[in-house]
Formats: structure tokens, C-alpha cells, sequence
């Protein structure tokens, strides 16, 4: 058959009809979706999984401190425990909502809880006395001034602040990276890429030449151009890959989450000890302040008198998992950085099983031979003389627009968590908690405004990249039209420019 019917093949003597044709091109558009949404899930199952072992490491570093906390208090303090029970399990009931990405003040938790252990304390240590809610109010500000803990509150709240932000930032960064690939791998081919596909796939299949590979550099151009918006998510991809890197040192460094979240029940501990040891003189100061409350009618308890004495506490060091757990998360995450200007190069290797660049005998689009055009350029604008796809430089893709948004805001946040300033979460509690399916993160969280602080920009002696995303509102790429969306694209470019 001469071939006049063929609209995407290129015309000659063949063996398909259009039917034929229009088979090979819905197969060929099926077969290259399927083939980055292979790519993509094994990329997020690599994500999923780095934030499942943290997440459970983390949580499981909570279990144990709240666990040997329950286990020892009983014993050693005996009615001080039993009776402020839920002060404690709030606590940690407070700290595991902060890190699910509740939108919690950790530093104003902190000072809550031991504002009501020592109104609790206070009452046990004398219950000689009838003490009133009014008098505990003036003892809590006669009190705060004597450091009634000794340092331990304010230390603790400097170290679990940096630790849980670094935490909290680091999980909900494999969940947003893992939900951006989901989303960009879904973006469906155009119908000129559609045809491009087809003619590199299944059009020597009509010459006759079915056991012809593809020559590499046209299969290249081929992918670079049907890809062209997906490799424009490269360079906020890396930022966001070292990011985590950068975060995760702190993880295992500075902000050592093992030393700092394994040990609270035993801060907890030295600061019950330092109260004992000043209960006399921090009470004399307190009646000096508030003036001496009524004796109580129940008499005293010798309870407490028994339990009295220097606590020690033990934390079972796990800085070995921890550091297996970063070293295992840097080595995947280098990898991952040029996943989207390799993936052009690894679809047409692996998937197409296209010829070297030198071979002669591979199929160029016409026929059998070499493949003389040069490999386009990554990314949209170096489409524009693509000689197999018609690529619209001028109108990115709107759902990509949004994940390249999404993955600034949480390359700001790692940011902020490197340098210990925490950001707005939206209450994400339930989220953070799920399977680490790669759903995790969704649009309202994702999209959470960034901090406006003047501290966002980091210094030059940080690692972390220096990002364009400070200072703007995230967006959630369900609720924005898209028309929006350009706009704010638009206005965030032009605002870098002013901040320059």
C-alpha cells in the first residue's frame, strides 16, 4: 500500500491502515504514560520509605521516654505522679501533635506544662495548706523569677524546639517530594507529543522494520520534548533534595533528636529534684509575695516525705540507628537529584531500548539510518526548535506551575528548620500520622503561608541553596484557578527581582 492514508507515519509503501495507526497511537500514549508512571511510583515508594523509618524511629524515641517516664515516676515520687498524671500525658500527647504538623506554639506548650506542674507540685509539696486558684496565679509569678526547675525548662525548650522543628520539617519533606512526583507523573501527553510517540514507537512497525530500535538522540528529542515541563521541576527538585540533606545533619548533629527527644522523662526527673531541693526556700519567698495561704483542715500527707531523694534516669542510646537512618537518606536522596533531566536518558534506554548514538542502522522517523539533528536542550524554553515535537513554549503547564510552588514552600521551611526558626503548619495531624502512601501532604498543608520573618533568608554559610521562595503565600493547587495561579507565578518572579 502506497501509504497516503497514513497521517502521523511518514508516507511511503506500508503495511498499516489508518486503523492500524490510530491503534499504534493510543497503544504508544498508553505504553509512555505507564512508563513514567512506573518511574515515578518507584521514586516515591524511595521517599515513602525513607519517611516511613524516620517517622517510626521518632515516634519510637517519644514511646520510650513517655514509657520509662510511667514505668519509674510511680516509685519514686508515688502521689506527686499518680495524682498529675495527665500533666505529663499531655505533654507528650502536645509534642506528638506538633510533630504530626499540628498548628501548636511548642515553646507556649512547653511553658504551659510547666506552669501546671508547678501549680500541681506546689500544692503536694505543702498540703498543710488550703491553696486557691487565686494564690496559685500569684505563686506561679513569685516563682518563675526563682528558676523553681533550675535551668531545666529553659534549656529543654531551646534544645526540643530545634530538634522537633528539624524533625518535623524533615518527615513532611518525603511526603511533599513523594506527592509532587505523584501529581507530576499524572500529567497527561499532549496530542503533538501523542504523535511524536507514536512515529518513534510503532512507525517502523508499518515499514516492516519492527525489530528497528529507535536511534538514542531521536528518542531523546522525542522524551525531552513530550517532557519538557516536567524537566523545568529540576532545579526546585534539587534545592529541595539538598535541603533535606542539610536538615538531616542537623537531625544527627546539632539538633540531635536521639539525645534531645530520648531524654525528656529524665529532664523531667532533674527538674522535680531541683523543686525538692528548693521547696524551702522557694516557698518562704512565695508566702513573703502572696502572704501565707489558710491551713488546711486535712492535715498533711506523709506521702511524699517517703519519696524524696536525687533521681537518675537512663535513655537507651539509639545514636547508632540514627546515624544509619541519615546516612541511609543522604545516600538516596543524592541520587534522586537529577531525577528529572535523567529521566529523559533512562525512559529511552530502559523503556525504549533505543541504539547508541553512533549507530546507522537505528530508526531516525523516516527510515533506517543515522540521526544527524542535535539533542534539544532540558526544559520548556529549550524546546523551541525541537525537531520531533511542537512544543508551545508559552504555555507551561499549569498543574506543574503548582508542584514547582509547592516544592519552594518546603524547600523555605527546611530552610527555617536548618537555622531553628520554626513556620505555620496547618493542623495536619491527621496526615502526618498516615502510610506515607505519597498522600500525605495535602494541598492545605502543602500550600501553608510561609513565615514572614526577616530571619528566612539564610545566610551564605549555610548549605542549603539559596532558594526564591521566601516571603509568599503558598497555594493550594486544588482551590487556585489556574489563571490565579500564572499571576502569582508572575508576581513572585518580579518580587525577586526587587528583593535582589
Amino acid at each position: 500500500v502506497l501509504g497516503e492514508h497514513l497521517r502521523i507515519c511518514p508516507q511511503g509503501y506500508t503495511c498499516c491502515t489508518s486503523e492500524m495507526e490510530e491503534n499504534f497511537a493510543n497503544k504508544s500514549r498508553s505504553e509512555f504514560e505507564a512508563m513514567m508512571k512506573e518511574a515515578g511510583r518507584a521514586v516515591q515508594a524511595t521517599l515513602t520509605a525513607q519517611h516511613r523509618s524516620f517517622d517510626s524511629y521518632f515516634q519510637d524515641l517519644l514511646n520510650k521516654s513517655e514509657k520509662a517516664l510511667y514505668d519509674a515516676f510511680p516509685s519514686m515520687y508515688g502521689e506527686l505522679y499518680t495524682q498529675n498524671m495527665k500533666v505529663f500525658k499531655d505533654l507528650y500527647s502536645e509534642l506528638r501533635r506538633y510533630y504530626r504538623g499540628s498548628n501548636i506554639n511548642l515553646e507556649e506548650a512547653l511553658n504551659e506544662f510547666w506552669t501546671r506542674l508547678l501549680e500541681r507540685l506546689f500544692k503536694l509539696l505543702n498540703p498543710q495548706y488550703h491553696i486557691t486558684d487565686e494564690y496559685l496565679d500569684c505563686m506561679v509569678k513569685h516563682a518563675e523569677q526563682h528558676k523553681p526547675f533550675g535551668e531545666v525548662p529553659r534549656d529543654l525548650k531551646v534544645k526540643a524546639t530545634r530538634a522537633f522543628i528539624a524533625a518535623r520539617s524533615y518527615a513532611q519533606g518525603f511526603l511533599v517530594g513523594s506527592d509532587v512526583v505523584k501529581k507530576v507523573s499524572q500529567v497527561s501527553l499532549s496530542h503533538e507529543c501523542t504523535r511524536a510517540i507514536m512515529k518513534l514507537m510503532y512507525c517502523p512497525h508499518c515499514r516492516g522494520m519492527s525489530s528497528v530500535k529507535p536511534c538514542n538522540n531521536y528518542c531523546l528529542n522525542v522524551v525531552k520534548g513530550c517532557l519538557a515541563n516536567q524537566a523545568d521541576l529540576n532545579t526546585e527538585w534539587k534545592y529541595l533534595m539538598d535541603s533535606l540533606i542539610v536538615v538531616a545533619d542537623r537531625i544527627d548533629g546539632p539538633y540531635n533528636v536521639d539525645t534531645v527527644i530520648g531524654t525528656i522523662h529524665m529532664r523531667i526527673a532533674e527538674a522535680i529534684s531541683n523543686l525538692q531541693e528548693n521547696r524551702d526556700s522557694l516557698t518562704a519567698k512565695v508566702f513573703q509575695g502572696c502572704g501565707n495561704p489558710k491551713i488546711s483542715t486535712k492535715g498533711s500527707s506523709s506521702e511524699e516525705k517517703k519519696r524524696r531523694g536525687k533521681v537518675t534516669l537512663e535513655a537507651k542510646s539509639s545514636a547508632q540507628a540514627l546515624e544509619m537512618l541519615v546516612l541511609d537518606a543522604k545516600g538516596n536522596l543524592t541520587a534522586l537529584k537529577t531525577y528529572w533531566i535523567t529521566l529523559p536518558g533512562s525512559l529511552c534506554s530502559k523503556k525504549v531500548m533505543a541504539s547508541s548514538a553512533a549507530d546507522d542502522k537505528c530508526w531516525n522517523g523516516m527510515t533506517k539510518g543515522s540521526y544527524l539533528p542535535e539533542v534539544m536542550g532540558d526544559g520548556l524554553a529549550n524546546q523551541i526548535n525541537n525537531p520531533e515535537v511542537e512544543v508551545d513554549i508559552t504555555k507551561p503547564d499549569m498543574t506543574i506551575r503548582q508542584q514547582i510552588m509547592q516544592l519552594k514552600i518546603m524547600t523555605n521551611r527546611l530552610g527555617n528548620a536548618n537555622i531553628g526558626n520554626d513556620v505555620d503548619f496547618q493542623d495536619a495531624s491527621d496526615d502526618m500520622s498516615g502510610s506515607g502512601s505519597g498522600d500525605s501532604c495535602p494541598d492545605d498543608v502543602c500550600g501553608k503561608r510561609l513565615s514572614k520573618s526577616p530571619s528566612t533568608r539564610q545566610p551564605e554559610t549555610h548549605a542549603i541553596p539559596k532558594q526564591s521562595g521566601h516571603g509568599i503565600n503558598g497555594a493550594s493547587s486544588r482551590s487556585l484557578p489556574s489563571a490565579f495561579l500564572l499571576l502569582l507565578s508572575v508576581a513572585f518572579i518580579a518580587a525577586q527581582h526587587l528583593w535582589r
